[in-house]
């Protein structure tokens, strides 16, 4: 902790955590009532008022961190980038079937992403962009899998495993799920 007695700022880092980068907490005199979160490479920087204290200071944190990280799909990797990820391995993995919308979504509690071979739309959880690329690239080949295969049988996996580290990244989303503390459901896990 950093202190200056003529400014009374201090500034905090908190070390990364399984669903969230490290963050640096700066609280200021300056500040009054207001905080504001920002990234900064892959750190978050939040601004706080100095006179926040104990577990309003840890509230008043958190929900900026956690607003902060439900708007980075947007700013850092929206629907046009996920959209041409998944042009680039549907070349690559689906014989260049195309999903006719890929996007990310906020509302998938129970899965990562989602297919509708009918109307060929993907959607993929929020919660994984704090994933490495190559898990969201595993979970965009399973999706498009479905455009040819909607079950999980013998055929799907035929072609979702060629994608060499579909195996890798189901046990990375199981430990994922596990530290997030949320239950996915069975099949969602690319296994």
């Amino acid at each position: 902790m950093a202190s200056s007695a003529k400014t009374k700022s201090e500034v905090i880092i908190q070390a990364p955590q399984f669903d969230r980068p490290e963050v640096e907490i700066r609280a200021s005199a300056k500040r009054k009532k207001t905080g504001t979160a920002h990234w900064a490479g892959s750190r978050i920087v939040v601004q706080i008022p100095v006179s926040l204290k104990g577990k309003a200071r840890t509230q008043f944190v958190d929900d900026l961190v956690n607003r902060l990280i439900t708007q980075r799909p947007q700013i850092a990797a929206g629907d046009v980038a996920l959209e041409e990820r998944a042009r680039v391995l549907a070349e690559l993995y689906n014989d260049g079937i195309m999903a006719s919308s890929v996007r990310w979504v906020s509302n998938q509690k129970s899965r990562w992403a989602s297919c509708s071979p009918d109307t060929k739309e993907i959607r993929v959880s929020s919660r994984l962009t704090q994933c490495p690329e190559w898990v969201i690239d595993c979970v965009l080949v399973h999706e498009l899998a479905h455009l040819q295969e909607a079950d999980h049988g013998p055929e799907f996996y035929e072609l979702a495993n060629r994608h060499p580290r579909q195996d890798e990244c189901g046990l990375y989303l199981e430990g994922y799920a596990l530290g997030l503390g949320i239950a996915i459901q069975e099949g969602d896990v690319l296994n």
